[in-house]
């Protein structure tokens, strides 16, 4: 957990220091107050990136370095930023200096923020990263898979665009596409198979309703043996993806598939519903990281209460109250909650 954190001249923000429980801390004030700044803040000690900015707009206007201290229950660290010549960044834990944050110094992150709720709405992408972002965390290698497969699929589309191109030439590529396919592929099944198990109960005691909540995922090949049957439809789809100029088949075009009550959010749940099936798959993500990391995560949630009632804004507190969490809310009234640790921005 992170205990406190000192931020100078870190975006609104010229020296500031604020404490946090090992609970719900609700970070609360106007628009344009900072909130979000100091959610970013956090993750950038965590995580070592921002995930809204590049470093050079983290430093405060006309400013030219910023600094944020931070105080955490394993160490001490600072990130430093320097502006003045050329950008650099350094990151120093328990007086141990660092050019970037690896797996072994990163403390877990969860985020949500509004634009995560395109999750259930928007394109397939968006469900894809999440899978993706998961299992980057939890297992060993398969960043650099994934990696890879984007290489070679920007290799083959290449030639499919040049239009004039044998099967023999782009067999060797296929292969490859096959192979890692089905890599990114059986992982994603597996994760989303674990996560339905879940997803239901998690659902169910944030909403306080029993609806039924399935994930699946939509592979457009048989998981079982999908380098074969990918290869295969790569190369019976051959016209097809020379007509069109890329790849229309493998793990870039899948889908994660997410249904309430056997439909889809958009026509089977409220606004506020939808968002509770988001605020789920965030705290799946936590219990997964958790359970595969040894460590325990810190919820950063910006602007969640939006649609949500009294009722089911104090239900999601107490739910999260066995984790650390900082959420940030305009909402006059939660500032009462005397069962949270209470930030003004």
């Amino acid at each position: 957990m992170i205990q406190k954190i000192r931020l100078r001249q870190f975006r609104s923000y010229l020296d500031r220091e604020f404490s946090f429980s090992s609970g719900v801390n609700i970070i609360s004030g106007p628009n344009a107050s900072g909130k979000t700044n100091l959610l970013e803040a956090v993750m950038f000690a965590c995580l070592g990136s921002s995930y809204r900015a590049p470093d050079s707009e983290l430093i405060m206007h006309s400013k030219h370095w910023s600094r944020i201290d931070a105080q955490t229950s394993v160490d001490s660290r600072t990130v430093k930023l320097d502006h003045h010549h050329k950008p650099t960044k350094q990151f120093v834990i328990n007086n141990k200096p660092y050019r970037r944050l690896s797996s072994n110094t990163q403390l877990p992150i969860v985020l949500f923020e509004p634009n995560h709720l395109l999750m259930l709405s928007g394109p397939p992408e968006l469900r894809r990263n999440y899978l993706d972002g998961i299992l980057e965390l939890i297992k060993p290698g398969f960043q650099k898979t994934r990696r890879e497969y984007m290489r070679t699929l920007r290799q083959r589309n290449i030639l499919l665009r040049k239009g004039k191109v044998s099967s023999a030439e782009l067999f060797p590529w296929n292969v490859r596409l096959s192979h890692l396919g089905g890599e990114i592929a059986r992982l994603r099944a597996e994760l989303t198979l674990g996560l339905n198990k879940k997803v239901k109960n998690v659902y169910s005691a944030l909403s306080g309703t029993a609806a039924k909540i399935d994930l699946i995922y939509k592979s457009g090949v048989e998981i079982g043996s999908y380098e074969n049957h990918l290869l295969k439809k790569l190369e019976s789809d051959l016209e097809i993806d020379l007509m069109r100029g890329f790849t229309g088949s493998g793990p870039h075009r899948e889908d994660l598939e997410v249904l309430i009550n056997q439909k889809t959010p958009s026509a089977a749940a409220s606004r506020g519903e939808a968002r509770m099936l988001v605020i789920a798959l965030k705290i799946l993500e936590v219990d997964k990281l958790e359970q595969c990391l040894d460590k325990r995560a810190i919820i950063l949630m910006d602007d969640v209460f939006g649609e949500l009632d009294r009722e089911r804004s104090t239900t999601l507190t107490r739910y999260l109250s066995g984790h650390q969490s900082l959420i940030t809310t305009t909402e006059s009234s939660l500032k009462n909650d005397s069962s949270s640790n209470i930030i003004t921005s």
